[in-house]
């Protein structure tokens, strides 16, 4: 079956509990070589058969009925977020909070009785929106066979899909590769390597579409699964099934109404899924989708050319006119994907509100400080929205507005570029007003001549040695350097667990502090001479003194020239200290 006939049959499915599907009944009888639909019922996507009654399809449907539920759909059962789970850490993916902004609107420019409240999808495991639609796109391919066991998932996306894929891949066994611009904050790709994914970066210049394409060529030449989130159906049924439930349900357990609610569109599975949803179970809910203002593509009314053929190689066939680098990461690629426009003819929004990207950092900053919640970029441009719409408002307007994502995976992005590393000059007025009085120094027990003697076999011993503390980034600090020369050394941890039985690690600790006259770590020896501690050996050597203390001794590193480094010896560091070039502000 091609991707545009899965993709036309499954949105059909959807589309037929909403009454809605009769244009697309039309598409499905031109795909008529085709003989199942992909269904939902209220909890779970089965198969069913299209003007057939043979006994091996109806045979298929009943092995699919019966078929145990799967864990997605146990994860959005009305468990409590304490419970225990036993499959694994998807399970707890959805059932986000609401919240309440009790301080952000003024009571000069609302009306009585508006409120905005906040869904947070930064408590999903993952820390964003796109865990639902990560666990939704793998469990449906899991379910209908597109994904084997073991096999890698390789996916286009500016950070948090990315993220979500590698928490939920990482759970359930599967290798995953990202591709994602290189302009994208270092947090995403690191967060994803952290769990396990393997990151490709591409040239920013070639944008969003340069992502998919990368994805789609690594997909055709490893046989790797791509899910192509721009235009997977299960993107939008997944928040269906559980976003649009979970607002529709928590103001009505409160008794309370909603008539507005805010989101980006992004890939378009939010508002697409959210708002049909709402549509049919809210109708008194007015929906509103957010794009930059700088790259207003949905406002200019200029259309998306997608490929003839429905292969989605590159997602369209020319970039859109209007738009425009923006600072919302994961808002707006440079087209109109797939599922944006079908929310768009399907009527799944009301309104379209725009924002720009100083005004939402400036809001992402004011939500931080009156009401102590964290947002990114994206939330900061929803929540702008919101507010404005909040001011047009009659009373006791209810608006809900989705904050997709948490501030934390921006530092390296402007949104934190006026957020200070070191302390200001309040901070430090305030740091001044007491003594600072040092705590007591470490017991240390008396030299013993054994403890000298072993500390004196040491130093004798290795060309260069590094006397230190296990986990003090100090100490790191001079093996980093000494690593870059491709310096071989030895080490010794005296707070080592090997050397904490009858506390022999600080009498060896107080034989070096005789021997050396120094208290600090790490203790560096070059041909059994002291040569100080880290910053001494970095000072050394941007001063060319290390260089030549080691030729003296026969050590020239690796490639007999210190690996050629031309590095600044301070990038060893500590990252907090304002020296290390490195340190970000």
């Amino acid at each position: 079956m091609t991707y545009l006939k899965r993709t036309i049959q499954f949105w059909f499915a959807i589309q037929s509990r909403n009454g809605i599907a009769a244009g697309l009944q039309s598409q499905l009888s031109t795909l008529a070589s085709t003989r199942t639909v992909r269904s939902f019922g209220s909890s779970s996507p089965t198969e069913t058969t299209l003007n057939s009654s043979s006994s091996s399809d109806k045979e298929s449907d009943m092995n699919e009925e019966a078929t145990p539920p799967s864990s997605l759909l146990r994860a959005f059962e009305e468990v409590p977020r304490s419970a225990i789970y036993e499959g694994g850490i998807y399970e707890t993916i959805g059932k986000t909070p609401i919240v309440r902004l009790n301080k952000m609107l003024s009571k000069e420019d609302t009306k009585e009785g508006v409120a905005i409240y906040c869904k947070l999808e930064s408590e999903n495991p993952g820390g964003s929106v796109k865990d639902r639609l990560a666990l939704g796109i793998i469990e449906w391919a899991e379910r209908h066979g597109e994904l084997k066991p073991g096999q890698t998932v390789v996916e286009a996306s500016s950070g948090n899909t990315g993220i979500g894929l590698a928490m939920v891949c990482a759970s359930k066994g599967y290798p995953l590769v990202c591709v994602m611009a290189e302009s994208f904050s270092i947090e995403r790709r690191k967060l994803m390597r952290f769990l396990g994914a393997r990151v490709v970066l591409t040239n920013p210049a070639h944008k969003a579409t340069g992502m998919i394409i990368k994805a789609k060529e690594l997909s055709d030449k490893h046989g790797w699964f791509w899910p192509n989130q721009f235009e997977n159906q299960a993107n939008a049924w997944i928040h269906r099934e559980t976003t649009g439930p979970e607002i529709v349900q928590a103001f009505e357990n409160a008794g309370k109404k909603l008539d507005h609610f805010v989101c980006a569109y992004g890939t378009g599975g939010t508002v697409l899924g959210v708002g049909s949803y709402l549509k049919e179970h809210s109708p008194g809910t007015k929906v509103h989708v957010c794009e930059p203002d700088n790259a207003p593509m949905l406002y200019s009314g200029i259309p998306t050319k997608y490929p003839e053929d429905g292969q989605p190689s590159s997602s369209f066939d020319v970039a859109h006119p209007v738009w425009r680098p923006h600072l919302f990461q994961g808002w707006a690629a440079d087209f109109i994907p797939k599922l944006v426009n079908e929310a768009t003819t399907q009527q799944a929004y009301d309104s379209v509100l725009h924002c720009g990207g100083g005004e939402a950092m400036k809001v992402c900053q004011e939500l931080a400080l009156k009401e102590g919640i964290c947002s990114g970029t994206s939330g900061g441009g929803i929540l702008a929205a919101a507010l404005k719409l909040a001011k047009q408002s009659p009373e006791g307007t209810t608006i809900l507005a989705l904050i997709p994502d948490t501030g934390e995976r921006y530092l390296s992005t402007p949104l934190f570029e006026n957020i200070p590393a070191d302390m200001t000059d309040e901070e430090k007025e305030i740091a001044a007003s007491t003594p600072s009085t040092p705590p007591p120094a470490p017991g240390l027990p008396a030299v013993e001549a054994e403890a000298t003697e072993w500390i004196q076999k040491q130093i004798g011993g290795h060309k260069v040695l590094c006397v230190m503390l296990e986990y003090c980034e100090f100490c790191w600090t001079l093996t980093g350097l000494l690593d870059a020369l491709g310096v071989e050394y030895h080490r010794i941890d005296v707070d080592s667990f090997e050397f904490a039985k009858d506390n022999q690690g600080n009498k060896y600790r107080s034989a070096l502090q005789e021997s050396t006259g120094c208290k600090t770590f790490p203790q560096f020896f070059v041909d059994g001479k002291f040569i100080g501690g880290a910053v001494d050996a970095c000072m050394m050597w941007k001063k060319d003194e290390l260089q030549k203390l080691f030729r003296d001794a026969g050590i020239e590193g690796g490639n007999g020239n210190f690996n050629d480094y031309q590095g600044d010896a301070f990038e060893f560091l500590p990252k907090w200290m304002t020296q290390n070039p490195l340190r970000s502000k």
